[in-house]
């Protein structure tokens, strides 16, 4: 009777290792693919890149025509390093001080008419306001400034992370504009890590969880790679009785292509 129950148990044991490194269909997909547009219109003057080539997140792309844009920002950096009105207002208010105080003086010495005393107040109080004005003026400068440099920093495309060019739609010459229903200038792809989807039974629902590992053997490619599961979907499909689960597949090494068939094994 134990041997029996020994033999069944053993059986059982199996049948769930076998069930869970059953292989299944999968597929290699890039872990997203972004359509790259401009946030400002205007005529492209420069692309740096070209359909397969690599990018790091950063890099700069596309360059659009800024002759306009640049001599915008050397005019407002110019005008918020203009020193002048503030130091003739400081001046005046070094002056208008120094007159008050010795009107204070000599009107508390009754050697000066309140009127005189009053007029030597009031024009330190201007000289203070204008100081105060050229030193906002000066404020309003930097931030035009700021905004002008921001203008022209629209007109650099520049990667939004580390990937491939997979494909080149519009050239220098040609008019870039705002919006999602234009044509993008490039389309990039990120690879690593890449995204592995698979349909499963529902029976193996509870089998799984986020986190667990996976082997992923490319078709045509070959090779075997630790994989790790990312999402598994909480809606079945009535139809079919499966459900999708996602898995991310490390590429550090850019050696995995995406857009292939593979088996994927759960560990």
């Amino acid at each position: 009777m134990r041997l029996l129950l020994f033999n069944i148990a053993c059986a059982a044991m199996l049948a769930h290792s076998a069930a869970r490194a059953a292989a299944f269909e999968c597929l290699i997909q890039p872990n997203q693919i972004v359509d790259i547009r401009s946030r400002a219109e205007g005529i492209i003057g420069k692309v740096h890149v070209q359909r397969g080539d690599t990018v790091k997140a950063g890099q700069v792309m596309v360059e659009l025509e800024s002759s306009a844009e640049r001599s915008g920002v050397a005019t407002a950096r110019y005008r918020s390093e203009m020193n002048g009105r503030i130091t003739a207002a400081q001046e005046r208010v070094e002056y208008s001080s120094t007159k008050a105080g010795r009107a204070s003086e000599l009107s508390k010495q009754r050697f000066l008419a309140q009127q005189a005393h009053d007029d030597a107040q009031a024009e330190m109080r201007v000289a203070q306001a204008d100081l105060k004005d050229a030193q906002e003026n000066r404020e309003l400068a930097r931030l035009d400034y700021q905004h002008q440099v921001d203008l022209l920093n629209l007109r650099t495309i520049k990667a939004p992370f580390d990937g491939v060019v997979m494909d080149r739609l519009l050239n220098p010459g040609d008019l870039t504009q705002y919006g999602t229903e234009t044509k993008p200038i490039l389309k990039l792809a990120q690879i690593n890590p890449l995204r592995v989807e698979v349909v499963l039974p529902a029976d193996y629902y509870k089998k799984l969880a986020v986190g667990m590992s996976a082997e992923i053997v490319p078709e045509k490619v070959g090779g075997h790679y630790p994989a790790r599961v990312t999402v598994i979907d909480r809606v079945f499909d009535a139809a079919s009785g499966t459900f999708g689960v996602r898995l991310e597949l490390p590429n550090a090494k850019r050696s995995i292509p995406a857009g292939v068939r593979c088996k994927v094994s759960f560990l």
